[in-house]
């Protein structure tokens, strides 16, 4: 696969802070990719002591939107157990895209 050819952006995580009225901002060009305007609705759930993970939902919340959470938390206790796979940037790429 050529790196240079490939559209996909590798993301660098950025710093966000917390403000005085517990609010965290969500970097531009992540709000831009998930369609995120003023008033969208998210689902905040730990999974784990310094982890919290946002979904963007409707309101109500749906079956599917608690389905995606329990899963990502299921994830992230194999990780936390050592039961996960390492690929370099390319054979994930590759795995992505036989999905």
């Amino acid at each position: 696969m050529n790196k240079k050819n490939d559209k996909r952006i590798r993301e660098v995580p950025e710093i966000a802070r917390l403000s005085s009225k517990g609010q965290i901002v969500i970097p531009l060009y992540l709000r831009k990719k998930i369609h995120a305007k003023e008033g969208t609705n998210f689902a905040v759930s730990s999974v784990n002591g310094d982890m919290l993970i946002l979904k963007k939902v409707k309101n109500p919340i749906t079956e599917e939107d608690l389905r995606v959470a329990k899963e990502v938390e299921a994830a992230w206790k194999e990780i936390e157990r050592g039961e996960y796979s390492t690929y370099s940037y390319d054979e994930f790429l590759e795995k992505l895209d036989k999905m």
